[in-house]
């Protein structure tokens, strides 16, 4: 209950009651409301100055995560773009070269994306470039690894055709090392046995015993197994693919007929002195697209470099062939 106030009268000579006009009374109370209004501003500004809300400590720990995520995540980016860097640099300077394709222009591998604003949608936000560019990243990464990818793709199937090659190419010598008696005559000009004219000798003879086993040098398909060439004698012709025949001829008889695919290592036949031949001994021939080449170059799976050395020493020699 609110207190009663007097005040006294002297030309009554008696106490009266104060009564508050309304006017008065608003009027304090405006003030009193002006007052706290002006004090509560002052307040909150201070407040949201230097103190934080519940649900500002929130955000703030949640922009702070934020933050760390995409640290981490340009991080791992930066990895990734290293990992496929290297990738990309053996790509080109090892599997490409070692299996003869053309390497990845670098302008194709880290081509971006051209026509329409691809990231329109993320405009108008406080960190839409940082968004934008981070988006941009990871889709050239993307894009990278997709090209990279069909490389790798394209390097295993040029490595399973590598590996057929390298498997059908004449490369071990057709009679072994320790039964051959002696490298009779190489490649070149040699002196005829029974004219005794100088003449081109195709190919290389192996002395060695009637008999002895005679190897196929590399995979491949039997296209001829007789004696209807001239001068061969018994001899079997190889098919090895990507234009590659061995011919072996002046053999005492087959271990192979003809259509029978074989592998390098295979015995297809024995040593002999049938058809144009002086003795027992092995006249071998390799064809490259239907031309004679020198078989010296192909017994790298056989022989060891002091073995070759020696190989190449004897085949130089003009001597007389066998044949």
């Amino acid at each position: 209950m609110s207190k009663v106030k007097y005040y006294y009268d002297s030309e009554s000579l008696s106490y009266r009651k104060i009564e508050r006009k309304k006017r008065t009374t608003f009027k304090y109370a405006s003030f009193f409301l002006l007052g706290c209004a002006f004090f509560a501003f002052i307040f909150v500004f201070i407040a949201s100055q230097y103190l934080e809300s519940p649900k500002e400590k929130a955000m703030k720990r949640e922009l702070h995560n934020m933050q760390l995520q995409f640290e981490l995540l340009n991080k791992k980016m930066s990895e990734a773009e290293t990992v496929l860097a290297n990738i990309e640099d053996r790509d080109n300077n090892i599997y490409r070269v070692y299996f003869e394709a053309n390497p990845i222009p670098e302008a194709q591998r880290k081509a971006g994306f051209g026509g329409i604003n691809r990231y329109k949608t993320l405009e108008g936000f406080d960190n839409s470039k940082l968004i934008i560019e981070s988006n941009k990243r990871i889709d050239i990464l993307q894009k990278q690894i997709v090209v990279q990818s069909k490389s790798l793709d394209e390097i295993a199937v040029l490595a399973e055709e590598k590996e057929k090659i390298l498997a059908a190419i004449p490369a071990i010598q057709p009679v072994s090392n320790e039964d051959l008696t002696r490298m009779a005559s190489g490649y070149g000009m040699r002196s005829d046995p029974f004219t005794k004219a100088r003449k081109m000798h195709w190919g290389m003879d192996f002395t060695a015993p009637r008999g002895t086993p005679v190897y196929a040098s590399g995979d491949g398909k039997v296209v001829r197994a007789d004696s209807g060439s001239s001068g061969y004698g018994k001899h079997i012709r190889i098919d090895h693919g990507f234009g590659y025949i061995s011919l072996y001829a002046h053999l005492y008889k087959y271990n192979v007929r003809k259509n029978q695919k074989v592998k390098r290592g295979d015995i297809i036949g024995f040593v002999g002195s049938t058809g144009r031949s002086e003795a027992p001994h092995l006249h071998y021939e390799i064809f490259k697209d239907g031309e004679r080449i020198n078989p010296i170059n192909f017994y790298y799976g056989s022989l060891t470099a002091e073995e070759f050395n020696k190989l190449l020493e004897h085949a130089s020699l003009e001597n007389q062939s066998l044949d």
